[in-house]
């Protein structure tokens, strides 16, 4: 049997440490290299034969979706496993748009882990189909005949953020994305929505969320 060859990335070294200990007695699951950082995991992946990347959602210098985002664009045949502390539709949302064959909560048993591994680099995908197709219907569930249907997924995430009153690094933290490309998402929202000012996307959010109930 041909060995599944992971790369884990991950700020704590201790984290690190635990998760390669963790396969060092599976002979199917070979650790071919580590990164503390975001530009370190970019700068080396691509060099290595690699199966699947575990990442961790919050780096130093980044996030862990936006990377496996550059990484799938540059890899397409890569897996990622997405390591979270959150359980959330936004986590699941951001990790399905990245590209991800999954996401797993840090507090997951060591078997559930390598399982989740053995499985991505299988193949498959861990990302539950009736989840994943529920949260993208009530995303787009009462928008796609109204003022926001020219807008996608991730800007219309962004757009309900704003009309929180939420700040640009605020949003991005809260999405996993940088603070520049939330700001290029505001300026695609303002001008698809023929707005001049924040304030107004705003105010348009506010008025669309009163008008639906809750989901």
């Amino acid at each position: 049997m041909s060995s599944i060859r992971i790369f884990l990335v991950d700020d704590h070294e201790i984290v690190r440490r635990g998760v390669a200990d963790l396969f060092e007695d599976e002979p199917d699951l070979e650790i071919v290299g580590e990164a503390a950082t975001v530009a370190e995991a970019l700068r080396r992946i691509p060099s290595h034969d690699v199966d699947v990347a575990v990442l961790d959602v919050r780096m130093p210098d980044g996030n862990g979706v936006e990377l496996c985002r550059d990484l799938r664009s540059q890899l397409p045949d890569l897996r990622c496993l997405i390591l979270t502390s959150y359980s959330d539709d936004e986590a699941l949302l951001n990790a399905i748009m990245a590209g991800a064959s999954g996401f797993v909560l840090k507090q997951v048993l060591g078997n559930d882990l390598i399982t989740a591994v053995r499985k991505v680099g299988a193949g498959e995908s861990l990302l539950d189909a009736k989840t994943t197709e529920a949260l993208m219907k009530r995303i787009r569930q009462g928008e796609s005949d109204g003022p926001l249907a020219g807008l996608t997924d991730q800007e219309r995430a962004v757009f309900e953020l704003v009309g929180e009153g939420l700040t640009n690094r605020q949003i991005a933290s809260r999405l996993f994305l940088a603070e520049k490309t939330v700001k290029n998402y505001v300026s695609h929202i303002l001008a698809k929505l023929g707005m001049q000012r924040r304030t107004q996307a705003a105010v348009l959010a506010a008025e669309l969320k009163s008008r639906k109930p809750d989901l």
